[in-house]
Protein backbone atom coordinates (compact mmCIF):
# COMPACT_ATOMS: atom_id res chain seq x y z
CA UNK A 1 0.00 0.00 0.00
CA UNK A 2 2.55 2.45 0.68
CA UNK A 3 4.64 1.50 -2.39
CA UNK A 4 1.87 1.97 -4.55
CA UNK A 5 0.63 5.02 -2.27
CA UNK A 6 4.16 6.72 -3.61
CA UNK A 7 4.74 5.88 -6.50
CA UNK A 8 1.19 7.09 -8.10
CA UNK A 9 2.25 10.40 -6.38
CA UNK A 10 4.88 10.38 -9.08
CA UNK A 11 2.98 9.83 -12.12
CA UNK A 12 1.39 13.48 -12.55
CA UNK A 13 -1.06 15.84 -11.40
CA UNK A 14 -5.06 14.91 -11.33
CA UNK A 15 -5.47 18.38 -10.57
CA UNK A 16 -4.58 19.47 -13.92
CA UNK A 17 -6.26 16.98 -15.95
CA UNK A 18 -9.70 17.58 -13.89
CA UNK A 19 -9.27 21.31 -14.29
CA UNK A 20 -8.37 21.31 -18.26
CA UNK A 21 -6.17 22.86 -20.75
CA UNK A 22 -7.37 26.28 -20.43
CA UNK A 23 -7.66 26.11 -16.72
CA UNK A 24 -5.43 29.07 -15.11
CA UNK A 25 -2.80 28.16 -12.54
CA UNK A 26 -4.84 29.50 -9.66
CA UNK A 27 -7.81 27.33 -10.81
CA UNK A 28 -5.50 24.00 -10.55
CA UNK A 29 -4.37 25.42 -6.92
CA UNK A 30 -7.33 25.56 -5.58
CA UNK A 31 -8.44 22.06 -7.04
CA UNK A 32 -5.58 20.77 -5.75
CA UNK A 33 -5.93 22.11 -2.60
CA UNK A 34 -9.59 20.82 -2.27
CA UNK A 35 -8.47 17.23 -3.44
CA UNK A 36 -5.90 17.48 -0.44
CA UNK A 37 -2.57 17.19 -3.10
CA UNK A 38 -1.11 20.20 -1.93
CA UNK A 39 -0.48 19.11 1.34
CA UNK A 40 3.37 17.29 2.00
CA UNK A 41 3.86 13.54 0.61
CA UNK A 42 4.60 12.04 4.03
CA UNK A 43 0.86 13.98 5.60
CA UNK A 44 -1.08 12.32 2.93
CA UNK A 45 0.18 8.74 3.44
CA UNK A 46 -0.09 9.07 7.17
CA UNK A 47 -3.80 10.66 6.41
CA UNK A 48 -4.41 7.49 4.09
CA UNK A 49 -3.11 5.01 6.48
CA UNK A 50 -5.05 6.17 9.40
CA UNK A 51 -8.43 6.31 7.43
CA UNK A 52 -7.70 2.98 5.63
CA UNK A 53 -7.42 1.04 9.10
CA UNK A 54 -10.85 2.29 9.52
CA UNK A 55 -11.47 1.09 6.37
CA UNK A 56 -12.31 4.38 4.02
CA UNK A 57 -9.92 3.49 1.25
CA UNK A 58 -10.78 7.04 -0.28
CA UNK A 59 -13.54 7.77 -2.94
CA UNK A 60 -12.55 7.90 -6.60
CA UNK A 61 -11.28 11.45 -8.13
CA UNK A 62 -13.22 10.56 -11.69
CA UNK A 63 -16.47 9.21 -10.41
CA UNK A 64 -17.06 10.73 -6.31
CA UNK A 65 -18.15 7.13 -5.44
CA UNK A 66 -16.55 4.99 -2.80
CA UNK A 67 -13.16 3.10 -5.04
CA UNK A 68 -13.47 -0.18 -3.40
CA UNK A 69 -17.36 0.00 -4.31
CA UNK A 70 -15.98 0.96 -7.94
CA UNK A 71 -13.51 -1.84 -7.92
CA UNK A 72 -15.81 -4.62 -6.28
CA UNK A 73 -18.33 -3.76 -9.09
CA UNK A 74 -15.56 -4.81 -11.81
CA UNK A 75 -13.86 -7.61 -9.44
CA UNK A 76 -16.86 -10.37 -11.27
CA UNK A 77 -15.59 -9.76 -14.85
CA UNK A 78 -12.52 -9.88 -14.52
CA UNK A 79 -12.93 -13.35 -12.24
CA UNK A 80 -14.77 -14.56 -14.80
CA UNK A 81 -12.35 -14.04 -17.31
CA UNK A 82 -9.09 -15.40 -15.26
CA UNK A 83 -10.88 -18.04 -14.20
CA UNK A 84 -11.79 -19.33 -17.93
CA UNK A 85 -8.48 -18.72 -19.24
CA UNK A 86 -7.04 -20.45 -16.24
CA UNK A 87 -9.19 -23.28 -16.90
CA UNK A 88 -8.52 -23.41 -20.74
CA UNK A 89 -4.73 -23.16 -20.32
CA UNK A 90 -4.90 -26.51 -17.80
CA UNK A 91 -7.37 -28.67 -19.97
CA UNK A 92 -5.27 -28.11 -23.20
CA UNK A 93 -1.58 -27.60 -21.53
CA UNK A 94 -1.70 -30.81 -19.67
CA UNK A 95 -2.29 -32.60 -21.99
CA UNK A 96 0.02 -31.46 -24.62
CA UNK A 97 2.67 -31.70 -22.32
CA UNK A 98 1.83 -35.75 -21.19
CA UNK A 99 1.78 -36.24 -25.31
CA UNK A 100 4.69 -34.52 -26.00
CA UNK A 101 6.80 -36.03 -22.83
CA UNK A 102 5.45 -39.50 -23.79
CA UNK A 103 6.20 -38.77 -27.75
CA UNK A 104 9.86 -37.39 -26.84
CA UNK A 105 12.20 -36.44 -29.72
CA UNK A 106 9.45 -37.28 -31.87
CA UNK A 107 7.91 -34.39 -34.85
CA UNK A 108 4.88 -34.62 -32.06
CA UNK A 109 6.83 -33.10 -29.42
CA UNK A 110 8.89 -30.78 -31.60
CA UNK A 111 5.49 -29.63 -32.66
CA UNK A 112 4.49 -28.96 -29.49
CA UNK A 113 7.20 -27.11 -27.88
CA UNK A 114 7.48 -24.88 -30.94
CA UNK A 115 3.96 -23.84 -29.78
CA UNK A 116 4.96 -23.53 -26.06
CA UNK A 117 7.60 -21.68 -27.21
CA UNK A 118 5.32 -19.38 -29.38
CA UNK A 119 2.70 -18.89 -26.64
CA UNK A 120 5.86 -17.45 -24.44
CA UNK A 121 7.37 -14.86 -26.95
CA UNK A 122 4.00 -13.51 -28.35
CA UNK A 123 2.78 -9.95 -26.78
CA UNK A 124 -0.94 -10.33 -25.35
CA UNK A 125 -1.97 -6.85 -27.62
CA UNK A 126 -0.67 -7.94 -30.65
CA UNK A 127 -2.26 -11.44 -30.06
CA UNK A 128 -5.58 -9.97 -29.38
CA UNK A 129 -5.62 -8.12 -32.29
CA UNK A 130 -5.06 -10.29 -35.01
CA UNK A 131 -7.66 -12.69 -33.26
CA UNK A 132 -10.37 -10.05 -33.64
CA UNK A 133 -8.99 -9.37 -37.10
CA UNK A 134 -9.28 -12.78 -37.92
CA UNK A 135 -12.44 -14.58 -36.44
CA UNK A 136 -14.04 -10.78 -35.49
CA UNK A 137 -13.85 -8.94 -38.64
CA UNK A 138 -12.86 -11.13 -41.39
CA UNK A 139 -14.74 -14.75 -40.41
CA UNK A 140 -17.59 -12.93 -38.31
CA UNK A 141 -17.35 -16.26 -35.79
CA UNK A 142 -16.90 -13.76 -32.53
CA UNK A 143 -18.07 -10.31 -31.39
CA UNK A 144 -15.04 -7.90 -31.23
CA UNK A 145 -15.34 -6.97 -27.74
CA UNK A 146 -17.65 -6.72 -24.70
CA UNK A 147 -19.09 -9.04 -22.41
CA UNK A 148 -21.74 -11.21 -22.19
CA UNK A 149 -22.01 -15.00 -23.29
CA UNK A 150 -19.42 -17.75 -23.77
CA UNK A 151 -18.97 -16.14 -27.50
CA UNK A 152 -17.84 -13.05 -26.05
CA UNK A 153 -15.57 -14.76 -23.45
CA UNK A 154 -13.38 -17.16 -25.94
CA UNK A 155 -11.11 -14.88 -27.76
CA UNK A 156 -10.08 -12.78 -24.70
CA UNK A 157 -9.61 -16.26 -22.82
CA UNK A 158 -7.11 -17.41 -25.67
CA UNK A 159 -5.54 -14.39 -25.05
CA UNK A 160 -4.66 -14.38 -21.70
CA UNK A 161 -4.42 -18.23 -21.99
CA UNK A 162 -1.88 -18.34 -24.78
CA UNK A 163 1.21 -17.63 -22.24
CA UNK A 164 0.47 -19.69 -19.01
CA UNK A 165 -1.04 -22.49 -21.91
CA UNK A 166 2.56 -22.45 -23.11
CA UNK A 167 4.95 -22.21 -19.43
CA UNK A 168 2.33 -25.15 -18.29
CA UNK A 169 2.98 -27.68 -21.13
CA UNK A 170 6.63 -27.16 -20.88
CA UNK A 171 6.57 -28.23 -17.27
CA UNK A 172 4.33 -30.62 -17.38
CA UNK A 173 6.63 -31.99 -20.53
CA UNK A 174 9.88 -31.78 -18.08
CA UNK A 175 8.37 -33.34 -14.70
CA UNK A 176 6.50 -36.00 -16.51
CA UNK A 177 10.40 -36.72 -18.22
CA UNK A 178 12.06 -37.06 -14.59
CA UNK A 179 9.42 -38.92 -13.31
CA UNK A 180 9.13 -42.00 -15.47
CA UNK A 181 12.84 -42.46 -15.36
CA UNK A 182 11.75 -43.19 -11.48
CA UNK A 183 12.32 -46.86 -10.06
CA UNK A 184 8.53 -47.08 -9.38
CA UNK A 185 7.29 -46.05 -13.02
CA UNK A 186 9.44 -49.20 -14.38
CA UNK A 187 7.77 -51.26 -11.49
CA UNK A 188 4.54 -50.70 -12.59
CA UNK A 189 4.99 -51.16 -16.14
CA UNK A 190 6.68 -54.75 -14.97
CA UNK A 191 3.38 -55.23 -13.05
CA UNK A 192 1.51 -55.28 -16.56
CA UNK A 193 -0.62 -52.54 -16.15
CA UNK A 194 -1.86 -50.07 -18.84
CA UNK A 195 0.46 -47.39 -19.90
CA UNK A 196 -2.60 -45.09 -19.56
CA UNK A 197 -2.91 -46.12 -16.21
CA UNK A 198 0.63 -46.05 -15.41
CA UNK A 199 0.30 -42.19 -17.04
CA UNK A 200 -2.30 -41.12 -14.87
CA UNK A 201 -2.11 -42.58 -11.52
CA UNK A 202 1.86 -43.33 -10.76
CA UNK A 203 3.32 -40.10 -13.46
CA UNK A 204 0.83 -37.64 -13.59
CA UNK A 205 -0.23 -37.53 -9.95
CA UNK A 206 3.46 -37.44 -9.01
CA UNK A 207 3.93 -34.74 -11.25
CA UNK A 208 1.16 -32.61 -10.21
CA UNK A 209 3.21 -30.70 -7.12
CA UNK A 210 5.64 -28.38 -9.36
CA UNK A 211 2.58 -27.86 -12.02
CA UNK A 212 -0.07 -27.28 -9.27
CA UNK A 213 2.69 -24.39 -7.78
CA UNK A 214 3.02 -22.65 -11.28
CA UNK A 215 -0.62 -22.38 -11.62
CA UNK A 216 -0.94 -20.55 -8.81
CA UNK A 217 1.93 -18.14 -9.50
CA UNK A 218 0.53 -17.84 -13.18
CA UNK A 219 -2.40 -16.24 -10.91
CA UNK A 220 -0.66 -12.33 -10.48
CA UNK A 221 0.05 -13.01 -14.57
CA UNK A 222 -3.33 -13.50 -15.39
CA UNK A 223 -4.35 -10.63 -13.82
CA UNK A 224 -1.05 -8.86 -15.33
CA UNK A 225 -2.70 -9.99 -18.69
CA UNK A 226 -5.98 -8.45 -17.93
CA UNK A 227 -5.50 -5.58 -17.89
CA UNK A 228 -3.76 -5.41 -21.54
CA UNK A 229 -6.66 -8.17 -22.76
CA UNK A 230 -9.35 -6.70 -21.19
CA UNK A 231 -8.66 -2.98 -22.83
CA UNK A 232 -8.08 -4.69 -26.34
CA UNK A 233 -11.52 -6.59 -25.78
CA UNK A 234 -13.42 -3.84 -24.10
CA UNK A 235 -14.06 -6.35 -20.99
CA UNK A 236 -16.29 -4.12 -18.39
CA UNK A 237 -13.28 -5.93 -15.89
CA UNK A 238 -11.52 -4.43 -13.14
CA UNK A 239 -8.18 -4.41 -15.29
CA UNK A 240 -9.93 -2.07 -17.65
CA UNK A 241 -10.86 -0.06 -15.28
CA UNK A 242 -7.26 0.16 -13.99
CA UNK A 243 -5.81 1.64 -16.75
CA UNK A 244 -8.66 4.42 -17.34
CA UNK A 245 -8.07 5.54 -13.88
CA UNK A 246 -3.73 5.55 -14.53
CA UNK A 247 -5.29 7.47 -18.04
CA UNK A 248 -7.36 9.77 -15.20
CA UNK A 249 -4.57 9.53 -12.57
CA UNK A 250 -7.45 8.08 -10.16
CA UNK A 251 -4.98 7.69 -7.56
CA UNK A 252 -7.77 6.05 -5.18
CA UNK A 253 -9.23 3.60 -7.50
CA UNK A 254 -5.84 2.43 -8.83
CA UNK A 255 -4.88 2.02 -5.19
CA UNK A 256 -7.37 -0.01 -4.04
CA UNK A 257 -7.42 -2.12 -7.52
CA UNK A 258 -3.71 -3.41 -6.68
CA UNK A 259 -4.28 -3.94 -2.92
CA UNK A 260 -7.45 -6.32 -4.26
CA UNK A 261 -4.94 -8.00 -7.02
CA UNK A 262 -2.67 -8.88 -3.94
CA UNK A 263 -5.32 -10.08 -1.88
CA UNK A 264 -6.29 -12.12 -4.71
CA UNK A 265 -2.85 -13.73 -5.09
CA UNK A 266 -2.28 -14.63 -1.84
CA UNK A 267 -5.48 -16.27 -1.29
CA UNK A 268 -5.04 -18.48 -4.21
CA UNK A 269 -1.11 -19.17 -3.43
CA UNK A 270 -2.89 -20.29 0.41
CA UNK A 271 -5.20 -22.54 -1.02
CA UNK A 272 -1.70 -23.85 -3.71
CA UNK A 273 -0.15 -24.49 -0.88
CA UNK A 274 -2.93 -26.42 1.26
CA UNK A 275 -3.34 -28.53 -1.61
CA UNK A 276 0.04 -30.16 -1.42
CA UNK A 277 -1.17 -32.34 1.21
CA UNK A 278 -4.11 -33.66 -0.81
CA UNK A 279 -1.77 -34.32 -3.47
CA UNK A 280 1.11 -35.73 -1.82
CA UNK A 281 0.82 -37.65 1.54
CA UNK A 282 4.13 -37.49 2.58
CA UNK A 283 2.96 -33.49 3.42
CA UNK A 284 1.97 -32.68 6.53
CA UNK A 285 0.88 -29.50 8.63
CA UNK A 286 1.58 -28.79 12.11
Amino acid sequence: MIVCFLLTRLSGDPAQLMAGIDATPEEVAQLRHALGLDRPIYVQLLDYLRNAVRGDLGDSLRYGSPAVLLVLERLPATIELSAFAMALAVVVAVPAGIISATHRNSALDQVVMAGALWGQTVPVFWLGIVLIMVFSVQLHWFPTGGRGGLERLILPAVTLAAFNMARIARLVRSEMLEVMAQEYIRVARSKGLPERVVIARHALKNAAIPVVTIVGLQVGHLLGGAVVTEAVFAWPGLGRLMVQSIHFRDFPVIQVGILVMALVVALINLLVDLSYAWLDPRVRYG
